[in-house]
C-alpha cells in the first residue's frame, strides 16, 4: 500500500530538467557542482557540495536524510521518491541515495523544492541550470515550528552533530589472528573490517556521525589510529577478534571482553595486549615515533583523563552486548594497548570472541548475530553519550524533546 502511495505521489510531480552541472550562485560567489546520472536514483548532486554553498548541513538518521537550509528542514526518504517539509510528505521524481558515505540529493531539490518552498530566498534558471540566492533577508519557512533547541536534537535525545571513530583492527599485511574457525579463510582483519562496517550503519542511524580508520583491506600504523579521533570526535572504539594458543582445552574459551588503556592487573589481559600491540612488527617505523620520556608523561597525563570515561564506556558496552551475545560476558579489562594510546579522546578496545572457540566464529562471521552485535555496540555508545550529556548538563527536556516553545 505504501509502495502504491509513493507511485501516485511520484506521478503527479512536475518532471524538472536534468542539466550536465548547477551552477550555485550565492553572495560568495559561483560554485559550479557536476550532476550525475544514477540508475536508480536518476539525476543527482552531491549534498556536501551543494550544502556548503548554500551554507547548509545535513544528516542521517535511520531511513531518512535531514537538509537545513536558510533554518528550514527537509527530510528525504533515501531511496525513495518523497520528500517531507513542515510534516507534509511530497512527491519527487528522483530520489536521494547514499554511496560511499556520501549523500545525494535529487536535481529537484534544486530546480523546484528549494525555489518553491523557500519563496523569495532561491530562484531557478532552466535555460542556464543556475540556482541563485536572493540577497536580502532570510524568509521563515513553515517547517520551522519547533524551538531551536528541539531542532538541535535527534529522536533518541542526543544533541546532534556526535562522531565517533571506529577502527576495524589489522589489515593489510597484518592479519591478526588467523581465525582457527572462520569460514572460507577468513582472518581477524576481515571480520573486524565487516563489523565495523556494520556499526557505522548502526550508528548512522541513529544520527551519530562515524569517522573510520580503514574502510578496505589496508595497513594503519598503530600509532595513527588514534590520531583519526580529532578535535571532533567524541570517542574512538577499535574492534578485534581474540584468540588463544594451542594448549590443553583452549578450543573450549569464548565470550567477549572490553578493554580501556591503563595497566594490566592480570596475566591474560597482558598476554591479550601483547597479541594486539604485536602488529606493530608489520609496520615501518620512523624516528620522530619513537617517544621520549617527557612524551610518555603527556601521554599518560591525557590518558588519565580520560580513564574513568573510557572504564564507564566499556562497562556499557559489555552490557548491551551481553543481550545478544551468545558467550559469556568476561566483563571490563584494562591493559596498555598501543591502538588506544594517541587517542584524545575515551577509548575501549572491543574483543567481541575468539576466533579459536567455533561457536563464537560462527557468530561473528554469521550477518543476522553480526548485525546483532553491532547494533548493540551502537546502543551502547548511545548510551554512554546520553549519559554524558546529563552529567554535564547538556541534556535535552522533556519540553525540548516534544518540541515545545
Amino acid at each position: 500500500m505504501l509502495s502504491a502511495l509513493l507511485l501516485g505521489l511520484a506521478a503527479t510531480a512536475p518532471n524538472p530538467a536534468a542539466p550536465m552541472t548547477v551552477v550555485v550562485a550565492t553572495k560568495n560567489g559561483d560554485i559550479r557542482l557536476p550532476v550525475r546520472t544514477d540508475p536508480e536514483a536518476g539525476p543527482i548532486l552531491a549534498a556536501p557540495g551543494l550544502l556548503a554553498a548554500l551554507g547548509g548541513r545535513s544528516s542521517v538518521d535511520g531511513a531518512w536524510a535531514e537538509v537545513v537550509i536558510a533554518r528550514a528542514t527537509f527530510r528525504f526518504l533515501i531511496g525513495g521518491p518523497v520528500y517531507s517539509v513542515s510534516g507534509n510528505v511530497k512527491p519527487l521524481v528522483g530520489r536521494s541515495a547514499f554511496k560511499r558515505d556520501t549523500l545525494f540529493l535529487p536535481i529537484q531539490f534544486v530546480t523546484h523544492v528549494l525555489p518553491f518552498e523557500l519563496k523569495g530566498r532561491f530562484r531557478y534558471d532552466a535555460a542556464t541550470g543556475r540556482i541563485e540566492e536572493i540577497v536580502g533577508p532570510a524568509p521563515v519557512a513553515a517547517s520551522v515550528a519547533r524551538t531551536t533547541k528541539a531542532l538541535d536534537r535527534l529522536p533518541n535525545g542526543l544533541r546532534r552533530g556526535h562522531v565517533v571513530t571506529l577502527d576495524p583492527g589489522h589489515g593489510g599485511p597484518d592479519p591478526g589472528n588467523p581465525g582457527l574457525f572462520f569460514p572460507r579463510g577468513l582472518k581477524e582483519k576481515d571480520v573486524t573490517l565487516q563489523m565495523g562496517l556494520l556499526v557505522r550503519e548502526e550508528l548512522l542511524k541513529r544520527g551519530v556521525g562515524v569517522v573510520m580508520t580503514r574502510t578496505a583491506d589496508t595497513l594503519i600504523k598503530l600509532s595513527h589510529r588514534g590520531r583519526y579521533c580529532t578535535d571532533r570526535c567524541d570517542l574512538f572504539v577499535s574492534l578485534h577478534v581474540n584468540s588463544l594458543a594451542a594448549r590443553t582445552g583452549y578450543r573450549n574459551v569464548r565470550g567477549f571482553e572490553t578493554y580501556f588503556l591503563a595497566e594490566a592487573l592480570t596475566e591474560d589481559e597482558a598476554r591479550v595486549a601483547q597479541m594486539e600491540n604485536d602488529a606493530i612488527r608489520f609496520e615501518a617505523q620512523s624516528e620522530d615515533e619513537v617517544g621520549g620520556g617527557l612524551g610518555f608523561i603527556l601521554k599518560d597525563l591525557q590518558v588519565n583523563e580520560h580513564q574513568r570515561e573510557s572504564a564507564r564506556l566499556a562497562e556499557l558496552v559489555q552490557s548491551h552486548a551481553s543481550e545478544v551475545h551468545t558467550g559469556p560476558n568476561r566483563g571490563v579489562k584494562q591493559a596498555p594497548y598501543t591502538v588506544l594510546a594517541t587517542a584524545r579522546r575515551p577509548a575501549v578496545l572491543v574483543e567481541m570472541g575468539f576466533s579459536t572457540n567455533k561457536d563464537d566464529a560462527i557468530m561473528m562471521t554469521a550477518l543476522r548475530q553480526q548485525r546483532n552485535l553491532a547494533s548493540s555496540i551502537a546502543d551502547a555508545i548511545v548510551s554512554y553519550l546520553l549519559e554524558y550529556e546529563r552529567r554535564t548538563g547538556s541534556a535535552v527536556t522533556a519540553d525540548q524533546q516534544s518540541g515545545a516553545p
